[in-house]
């Protein structure tokens, strides 16, 4: 496998560079030095900047972008082995390498390098995380899967040891990492167009705890059912964390939640109580991730107050339980879940947030989601009082012709909710302005193009 001199920096081109990984990493290593180019097929705010720094971006994908003088060609998993530019660099006998092994090796430039994982919170988590390390003046570079307005972008370049990323599970990237603490916030069923089953699941995310050395830390939810079949006989250090099992290492007590939802706890420390603090995002969900992020802290020896001053300046990242503005007397909120359970966490937070009544507008996202979860979304979007549907996001997949968002629909309708379905984002915001009160609340939901509906309805 090729593998990247950092010393000696080369030209490397990114196919794809306008996706939120893909365009901080061609960043970051444009700061180091190496020569950077890149394709996309439509222009974006991350373009854009990239182009601000110098980086060249085409906006089609021909054999003509990749030259004799490219040294590395990257890619992301959702590349096809079709696509013009990998076959013009097979043909030019130019490496190719797939994003995920890049950032692998990136992280071998760092002795702290922390890699978050878990089916949900990994940018919300990851973000908080930045957050302590930044308020405890180390520098860190910070690679996030979302936009953070603390760093004003997806990416920080730092000059200390810390690297702090990201690590999916989807299509077993972060089997390509190497990171010397690794965190697990969860582990349930999603991307069941790659994996076979939870079983499967589960056993990447114990060869993702394997790939931490001796020296290095994972800290996991002990609230994951069978958590220790994860950690078993590790020769790393394993820390703990909870909310149910109080056996963990760090616990949380005196649990209350503010008029908007936003959480305060005591921290319990090997049964011991070890500070208060107060969140400014929403959810017992980001209570269990700040318990993540305590864990951590405690490894580095961040103080409580530290602690505390970043918890306080930390209020979410874009697209995560984001406040957007009022229409008519009418709030609205935007958030990235497309999983029922992170549905059920948000809608659960919503709750708590002043409202008449909770509307929630969802997209689902791809086909094989929506099959592989039906009842399951149609239980977690049960939880607000009207619901309106907008056709599935496709992403990566082609319609199968089987699924829609009108068998969402039905299950909705069997428990008898109020559900509304449109086929096209002007018909879903005439609804809104329509029906919507002066004191309701509305959700645009999912991980596709959802958030354009309330934005477009803050603009008129």
């Amino acid at each position: 496998m090729y593998e990247i001199d950092f010393k000696q920096p080369c030209k490397i081109h990114f196919t794809g560079i306008g996706g939120i990984s893909m365009s901080s990493f061609a960043e970051l290593l444009h700061s180091m030095g190496f020569t950077i180019t890149g394709s996309d097929w439509h222009e974006s705010k991350i373009t854009r900047h990239l182009e601000s720094l110098g980086i060249p971006v085409v906006y089609e994908q021909v054999e003509e972008n990749i030259t004799e003088d490219i040294a590395l060609v990257v890619y992301t998993a959702a590349v096809k082995s079709t696509n013009p530019e990998l076959t013009q660099a097979e043909a030019l006998g130019i490496p190719t390498m797939e994003r995920a092994k890049m950032v692998g090796q990136i992280m071998k430039n760092y002795s702290s390098a922390i890699a978050v994982s878990g089916t949900h919170g990994k940018t919300t988590t990851t973000s908080m995380v930045s957050h302590i390390f930044l308020e405890a003046d180390l520098d860190p570079t910070i690679s996030v899967g979302g936009i953070l307005p603390a760093i004003g972008g997806n990416i920080r370049i730092g000059h200390s040891e810390h690297f702090i990323t990201e690590a999916c599970e989807y299509t077993n990237s972060f089997l390509q990492f190497f990171p010397t603490v690794g965190i697990i916030l969860n582990i349930e069923e999603d991307h069941m167009d790659f994996f076979k089953d939870l079983a499967d699941i589960r056993h990447s995310f114990r060869e993702f705890a394997k790939k931490i050395p001796a020296h290095g830390t994972l800290i996991i939810n002990a609230d994951i059912e069978n958590y220790t079949e994860i950690t078993k006989n590790l020769s790393c250090k394993v820390l703990t964390y909870a909310l149910e099992n109080k056996e963990a290492d760090f616990t949380a007590d005196n649990i209350s939640y503010n008029e908007t939802g936003c959480g305060s706890f005591d921290a319990i420390v090997n049964k011991k109580k070890s500070g208060h603090f107060s969140l400014n995002v929403t959810g017992a969900h980001n209570i269990s991730n700040a318990l993540a992020c305590l864990c951590l802290a405690s490894l580095y020896g961040i103080g409580e107050t530290t602690i505390q001053n970043a918890m306080t300046a930390f209020h979410g990242t874009n697209r995560r339980f984001e406040y957007k503005g009022e229409k008519n007397g009418f709030t609205i909120i935007d958030d990235y879940a497309h999983h029922p359970t992170e549905i059920a966490a948000t809608l659960t937070s919503a709750k708590r947030y002043p409202h008449k009544t909770l509307w929630c507008a969802f997209q689902p996202h791809t086909y094989t989601r929506t099959r592989a979860f039906l009842k399951d979304f149609a239980k977690s979007l049960s939880l607000a009082d009207k619901i309106i549907l907008a056709d599935i996001y496709a992403a990566r997949e082609k319609d199968p012709g089987d699924i829609s968002s009108l068998s969402v629909k039905e299950e909705l309708e069997k428990l008898g909710k109020e559900v509304y379905y449109f086929p096209d984002f002007e018909e879903i915001q005439k609804f809104i302005l329509k029906n919507l009160v002066h004191g309701d609340l509305l959700i645009t939901m999912g991980a596709g193009n959802i958030v354009e509906i309330g934005e477009a309805l803050l603009k008129d």
